[in-house]
């Protein structure tokens, strides 16, 4: 079916544009959500749509529809809206190569997958919440499953498939008076998600969160759980988009080849990563999937890059131009990020520190400089390797950058959550603010 709307969207631009390229989506979606104990959304969705886009003249126009009955149409319209965009030679599609498949990105279970047995996995995790002690303030379950085809006028011709399950829990705690809350998610390729374990960890948080301390101002090191990570970590990862690069908006733009990070780590961008959230055969410019060493023993290596943005530096994509659905066109996005140690570090080596299991505010990060100041949450004091009180209120503030110089990898489960594939961190000497 897809490859029929796609040939029929061809014939209707091949011989009017100097090239095109069309992207057919189709997506199935099961998601419901829950406000306290009651399930109060439930969805289930199935979408379909084409994403045309055309060069003429060295001008490049992008229409879309999800009325497949104006293909034709949506053509034409790509074709009108090149005169509304400037003269630029750096536009190109991808150009044919060989395609390398990705492994364990779809779970056959989806198509049995009805949505009263989404409903009994949600039902089930929210009751052993309660069962813990725990109030429930919120919780969600979402199952999709995605097919893609990319063609192009170059001969590319890429059709990819993939399934993604998430499941996420945030509780509350009350307890002689004072209030505790805790938020946790998981998600898979497969329908593997554990309920129970959710709901046992979410509910433990927030009962050790309880009876917090203050903690003395004073610089630490710092155990950034998986959530506190990628809250600091988003601002340091901007930085290698070859975008802000090329427009002078990352502080790393002159230091291919310097060491930015501790030796013993690698940052290796891999979307052909089995079970991968965001594997895939290719991006979303039709470019062949490939893994991308952005930071090699704490050296940088290489941006990441899609096709035009890369023409405008004289380089070459490192197929990171991926699109959310046939309705927006390719931006430059991370895939999977793995990050990987050749050392790590028990927690029980940390004498005097604190683990914080998410951050507040890290969007108020500075985005060029690395500078932030965030709020800990679900905090706690890390004494002679033992976690011990619940931190009350305090405030962490550092440089990521100089954070990355000497992080290292705490001895943990590796996790994905978004493009970070990581374990948890240790920040060495970061100026935390108690406050009562």
């Amino acid at each position: 079916m897809i490859y029929e709307l796609a040939e029929k969207a061809e014939n209707a631009v091949k011989n009017n544009c100097d090239a095109y390229e069309i992207y057919v989506d189709e997506s199935n979606v099961i998601e419901l959500e829950s406000e306290q104990n009651e399930l109060n959304f439930a969805k289930e969705e199935i979408e379909q749509g084409i994403g045309i886009r055309v060069i003429k003249d060295n001008r490049i126009g992008f229409a879309f529809t999800s009325n497949l009955d104006k293909i034709s149409e949506t053509a034409n319209q790509a074709i009108e809206n090149t005169k509304l965009t400037k003269k630029d030679e750096n536009y190109a599609f991808a150009e044919k190569e060989k395609v390398v498949d990705v492994k364990k990105v779809y779970d056959k279970k989806f198509n049995d997958l009805d949505l009263g047995e989404a409903v009994d996995l949600l039902k089930s995790l929210i009751a052993t919440a309660g069962d813990s002690g725990c109030e429930v303030t919120g919780s969600g379950f979402s199952a999709s499953e995605g097919r893609s085809l990319i063609l192009n006028s170059n001969g590319v011709s890429i059709e990819d498939e993939g399934t993604g399950f998430g499941m996420s829990l945030s509780v509350t705690i009350q307890k002689d008076g004072e209030i505790a809350t805790a938020y946790n998610s998981q998600s898979s390729r497969f329908f593997d998600l554990d309920s129970e374990k959710l709901a046992t960890e979410v509910c433990d948080l927030a009962k050790n969160s309880l009876n917090a301390k203050a903690i003395e101002t004073n610089d630490y090191d710092v155990v950034l759980d998986y959530y506190a990570a990628i809250g600091l970590l988003q601002t340091f990862l901007n930085a290698f988009d070859g975008e802000n690069v090329r427009r002078g908006r990352s502080i790393l733009k002159d230091k291919i080849g310097s060491e930015i990070a501790n030796p013993s780590l690698c940052i290796t961008d891999n979307p052909l990563m089995e079970k991968g959230m965001i594997s895939s055969k290719c991006d979303g410019e039709g470019t062949p999937s490939q893994k991308t060493d952005l930071i090699k023993d704490g050296v940088l290596n290489s941006f990441i890059y899609d096709i035009y943005t890369a023409n405008k530096v004289n380089g070459k994509t490192t197929s990171n131009g991926y699109r959310s659905s046939y309705l927006s066109t390719p931006m430059i996005s991370p895939s999977n990020l793995e990050f990987k140690f050749s050392e790590m570090k028990d927690i029980s080596e940390i004498d005097k520190g604190i683990l914080t299991t998410s951050v507040l505010g890290a969007h108020t990060a500075n985005p060029i400089s690395g500078d932030f100041s965030v709020e800990a949450s679900n905090a706690f004091k890390i004494e002679n390797g033992e976690l011990t009180d619940p931190i009350n209120k305090a405030m962490i503030s550092g440089n990521i950058f100089e954070i990355m110089k000497k992080v290292e990898g705490i001895k943990s489960e590796i996790k994905q959550y978004g493009p970070y594939v990581i374990p948890k961190l240790l920040a060495h000497d970061i100026r935390v603010v108690g406050q009562n």
